[in-house]
Order: structure tokens, then C-alpha cells, then sequence
């Protein structure tokens, strides 16, 4: 009787490992994400940013459509990838238009838009501007950083690491923010002269 009570506490042990094990498998399955090259290469679509280039050795181009507030990859005429974006808010408008990647800083700060402190090192404006606020004598300002930043325009204007608050809204003074993961991959995919597109 205890040798049967033996056997069957072991097969009902071995068939709620085998549960949890099969079940622990699919959960890797279902979330993963495997990076390539700096991207994340989502192999489930209900990740909105990813990563996907294998499919040709084609020019990178880029399209950024403000209304979903998403970038877009392609090479040929093969989508490789999109990433979450913002843009510019109200009163900072994103540029329409065709642009091409003219410079490339991996640690850039702005020169226009930042925070101001005062001799003591006390913190005066948060979102300041430097065309409308003053450093006060002994003071100081900082620029936002703009990690993996790629330069659109000459007024300031490009790609680069920032806050997504809400996503689907945009945010920005005017550039195109992107997740750290996409930007730094972005960053190394896309050459100076890659072509960027920006429409409604």
C-alpha cells in the first residue's frame, strides 16, 4: 500500500512539473525579444516598437508620420520596423516635408532649450529657453540631453532619446523622440545621408 502511495505521489509531481515547466516555455515564447545589432527584434507583434532587418541590404529610408505619432523603417519596398514617437507639441511644430540625416552626436545637449541655475547653484527656470530667459550673472545653463541625436534641419530640428509621456501625443519642442533602445539602434543603422520623410 505505501510502495502505490510511493508511485503515485511521484506521477502526480511529475505531471505538475511538467506543467509548470510547459507553461514557464511559453511565457519566454510569448515575450521574446532577442537584440540584434541594437534593436530589439520582437518576435510578437503585440510589442508596438521593433525591429525586423533581414531583409535586404537595401538604403535605409525613414517615415514619420505625425497623426499616430510613429517612425517607420524601410528597405526596398520591405517595412523592417517602426518605433514610438514624439513630436512636437502644440506652439513647436514638426517640420513636413523630405530631409536627410546631416550629423550624428551620440552625447548631444541642447543649445536652446534646458535649465537655468543661479550662482549657488539653485535652480531658477526648468524649461527654459535661451532666445526668452536670461543666465543671471554667475549662473549657469544646462542643456536637455538628447542622446543618439541625428540631426533634420539646420534649425535645430532631428531624431534623438527623450521622454514618451503619452504615448500616441506628442511632446516635444519640435524634434522627434524615440525610446533609448530604438534611438541607440537607429543610431548605428542609419548613416549620414539616410533619408528621412515627415508627413501628416
Amino acid at each position: 500500500m505505501k510502495t502505490a502511495l510511493f508511485f503515485t505521489t511521484l506521477a502526480i509531481l511529475a505531471f505538475l512539473s511538467s506543467c509548470s515547466s510547459s507553461t514557464h516555455r511559453t511565457s519566454l515564447i510569448e515575450a521574446n525579444i532577442v537584440n540584434e545589432g541594437g534593436f530589439s527584434s520582437v518576435k510578437q507583434r503585440s510589442h508596438y516598437s521593433y525591429w525586423s532587418d533581414r531583409v535586404s541590404n537595401a538604403p535605409l529610408r525613414i517615415t514619420i508620420k505625425l497623426s499616430d505619432q510613429t517612425a517607420y523603417f524601410h528597405r526596398g519596398g520591405e517595412k523592417v520596423g517602426q518605433s514610438r514617437v514624439a513630436t512636437g507639441k502644440q506652439g513647436h511644430s514638426t517640420p513636413l516635408g523630405s530631409f536627410t540625416i546631416s550629423e550624428k552626436v551620440v552625447d548631444k545637449r541642447s543649445t536652446l532649450y534646458g535649465r537655468i541655475y543661479d550662482a549657488k547653484g539653485y535652480l531658477k527656470i526648468a524649461d527654459a529657453d535661451t532666445r526668452r530667459h536670461t543666465v543671471p550673472e554667475g549662473g549657469k545653463f544646462v542643456g536637455c540631453p538628447m542622446p543618439y541625436w541625428m540631426r533634420l534641419t539646420g534649425s535645430g530640428i532631428g531624431m534623438h532619446v527623450g521622454p514618451i509621456p503619452n504615448p500616441g501625443a506628442p511632446a516635444s519642442h519640435g524634434c522627434i523622440r524615440m525610446p533609448r533602445e530604438m534611438a541607440r539602434g537607429l543610431f548605428d543603422k542609419a548613416p549620414v545621408g539616410t533619408k528621412v520623410t515627415i508627413v501628416h
